[in-house]
């Protein structure tokens, strides 16, 4: 456990960009999910108009910091490719 008054509060911030980024990257896993849920159900063209929510997740996911730009790039790029 942190000790000194510093190094509580950098435990603190640590603690809130943590439940930030779970929350983006669940957020990511929930849409991805989606899809693959409407492509098992042959539900292509529904799982198409979910693709733009995706991809908008996806980037304010790595606008942020929480995935990297080339991560961002391959997870829309194979949701693009499952969906055609």
């Amino acid at each position: 456990m942190p000790i000194t008054k510093s190094a509580k509060k950098a435990l603190r911030g640590s603690l809130v960009k943590k439940a930030m980024n779970d929350r983006n990257k669940k957020a990511i896993k929930e849409a991805t999910k989606d899809i693959e849920k409407l492509l098992k159900e042959k539900k292509k063209a529904e799982a198409k108009k979910l693709l733009p929510k995706a991809y908008s997740v996806i980037d304010k996911a790595c606008k942020r910091g929480v995935i990297k730009a080339n991560n961002a790039s391959r997870k829309k790029a194979r949701l693009s490719r499952i969906t055609k």
